[in-house]
């Protein structure tokens, strides 16, 4: 027997269907209607999975390149029981990130230290990502990417690593990781990215960051910034990082 419910109940239902919706884009060469799981390539930043933006524009530029155009796939992905790693979030901090990229990417070590930095931040700022089915966070192109070496190679200080992080509205990503994500994302339609329009400004974006880090770096040293061989040296944790 079928139950009658109010008008007030059906809108309560839509809506909640609507906010566990998420629309994100993927840039690519290809159209791809059906994610799957496992396959990409496994040196990515969070490894293997299927990397996406909540940025239209962001997904564009990724889509294309010098000579060939691209498109950008929609998608409408169900967050209902899904885990989430924000790496952004205020409980984490941006050593978590680093490490994260040194399980999966290869980095320019120039010193012993810089070995004996990798070992460090890997034995007291690992997370458990692959537990996660959702994991959000920096993308490290090719700005990011030197950004973060800098700072491995302690020519940066930590806090001048967080505020390269944000230059240039190089943006975030959203990942998909688990089995269970690949099984609540559904494709929308798609939309042909043309590189006339899209590479000028991913080089702009890419351009522009450069020049903001730059400007950061000839900033004058501020006492009390902390560089990874003081942070090596003193043995500090995550929780010693936010006092």
């Amino acid at each position: 027997m079928l139950t009658k419910i109010s008008w007030l109940e059906i809108v309560l239902l839509r809506e909640y269907n609507f906010f566990m919706k998420e629309v994100l884009y993927h840039g690519s060469d290809k159209i791809i209607e059906e994610p799957k799981f496992g396959f990409g390539r496994i040196n990515n930043d969070y490894g293997c999975g299927f990397y996406c933006t909540g940025d239209f524009d962001l997904a564009g530029e990724w889509a294309v390149s010098l000579d060939r155009d691209g498109y950008v796939n929609e998608y409408s992905l169900n967050m209902e029981d899904l885990s989430v790693l924000d790496l952004n979030g205020p409980e984490y901090c941006i050593l978590d990130w680093l490490v994260i990229l040194l399980e999966n990417r290869r980095f320019d070590v120039q010193s012993d230290f810089g070995s004996e930095a990798q070992r460090y931040l890997k034995n007291n700022f690992s997370v458990d990502y692959r537990s996660f089915d959702i994991i959000r966070g920096y993308r490290a192109d090719d700005s990011y990417f030197s950004f973060a070496q800098d700072f491995l190679n302690n020519t940066i200080s930590l806090t001048t690593l967080e505020k390269a992080l944000k230059l240039g509205g190089l943006g975030e990503q959203t990942v998909l990781v688990s089995n269970r994500a690949f099984g609540q994302i559904d494709f929308v339609r798609h939309y042909k990215a043309q590189t006339a329009g899209y590479y000028p400004a991913k080089e702009n974006r890419d351009n522009r960051a450069r020049d903001e880090y730059r400007r950061l770096r000839n900033e004058p040293w501020r006492k009390g910034e902390l560089y990874l061989m003081q942070i090596i040296d003193r043995e500090l944790k995550r929780d010693d990082l936010f006092v």
